[in-house]
């Protein structure tokens, strides 16, 4: 009986920590959607002339939008390809709800209440279009981002998992830096393709700079968060 109860503890334990991890990657990815949205130089004064002779501009959804793979990984390398892939759907409907309230809230009629002197906004209109500046999204570039999130995650889950079975699960740090390169490529190509140059209109020219820069440092901070997939795995197969 002891050993039943130890059992039934640990599966129990098991699924707590696979519910946590879904809680943190949906969590991630509804901040990505609210922070994203800002546009940045990346250190103007150590890289002035950028790449391709511009300034270095990305979304500061990349503080963020990588973790989502490294989770991922981790996802699948301790509880399986359709854990994993059960989280990306989860994620998916997650981000959807969050994107249907944001909306929402962007929606409803402000108050004279609402007014803030103090950041210089002294009608309601100056909020609601302060408000709007930052959560009002573009349709396209939902459509572009949810698309592009939906494909790269599964194409992560299934190249980590036919690389766990052609290398008999050894090598994680090639699983995880190989799957996590080519789904973060199409990734990029596919939200830059679709809002920049269906949504914006961009020349090719442009757009591919901007995949281009993107995509070099998705791979740097997938280069970053290996030793970070080791320790994770490592500690959740210890426990």
């Amino acid at each position: 009986m002891s050993h039943l109860g130890s059992g039934g503890k640990k599966v129990q334990n098991n699924e707590n920590t696979y519910s946590l991890l879904v809680a943190i990657f949906a969590a991630i990815l509804v901040l990505t959607n609210i922070i994203g949205v800002k546009i940045f130089t990346f250190a103007p004064d150590m890289f002035s002339n950028g790449l391709f002779g511009n300034p270095i501009t990305l979304t500061t959804g990349i503080i963020t939008y990588p973790l989502t793979f490294l989770i991922t990984d981790i996802v699948s390398e301790i509880y399986g390809e359709k854990k994993a892939t059960r989280m990306v759907f989860l994620g998916f409907i997650v981000s959807i709800i969050s994107l249907f309230f944001i909306q929402l809230a962007v929606f409803l009629p402000g108050s004279n209440v609402w007014i803030n002197s103090d950041l210089g906004y002294n009608t309601v209109l100056e909020m609601q279009n302060a408000y709007e500046s930052v959560f009002t999204l573009p349709g396209i570039l939902i459509v572009a981002s949810m698309t592009a999130y939906l494909v790269a995650q599964v194409v992560d889950v299934k190249i980590f998992h036919f690389l766990k079975r052609i290398t008999s699960g050894k090598h994680l740090w090639l699983r995880n830096n190989l799957s996590t390169s080519v789904s973060q490529l199409i990734d990029t190509i596919i939200v830059n393709s679709i809002f920049l140059y269906i949504g914006l209109g961009l020349s090719f020219n442009i757009i591919f700079q901007i995949i281009v820069t993107t995509y070099v440092f998705k791979i740097i901070i997938a280069l970053i968060d290996t030793p970070i997939v080791y320790l994770v795995v490592n500690l959740l197969k210890k426990n």
